[in-house]
């Protein structure tokens, strides 16, 4: 079972996440943050294994969250999901210890793909007919 964060700080955003996650019988979410304070304290108790941050939330600098949360949970991923995906963003989120960079437009297997790529030594099965993955 893949634990999972979840950080946006648009309350849609985070219901429609939880809503697809919950589908995923390998996958829980163990906290769904609106801020990236809210899920620096959450993450101490739920210890997940991949942080699912949007990095462009009000009130906060996405890039230091980023820095933060690798300095917190040095087991675990950060996967950034955004709707900007610039180079230089890219490039700043990757630099800062994020794993993957997934936009929010692109669909959920792109982020389903990433989220289980993510975690080392799991191993996923999908039946040939599941759509999990396509």
């Amino acid at each position: 079972m893949i634990r999972i964060l979840l950080v946006d700080d648009q309350s849609v955003v985070r219901r429609g996440l939880l809503m697809r996650l919950a589908l995923e019988p390998d996958l829980r979410v163990v906290g769904a943050a609106r801020s990236s304070e809210e899920a620096l304290m959450m993450a101490r108790t739920a210890v997940p294994d991949v942080v699912v941050m949007d990095i462009e939330m009000q009130a906060a600098d996405g890039i230091q969250a980023i820095r933060q949360m690798r300095d917190l949970t040095p087991n675990g991923a950060v996967i950034v999901l955004t709707m900007r995906g610039g180079q230089e963003t890219r490039a700043r989120a990757l630099e800062a210890g994020a794993l993957a960079f997934v936009e929010k437009q692109g669909g959920a297997e792109p982020l389903l793909r990433e989220i289980r790529q993510a975690v080392p030594g799991e191993r996923h099965r999908h039946d040939e007919g599941s759509d999990v993955l396509r």
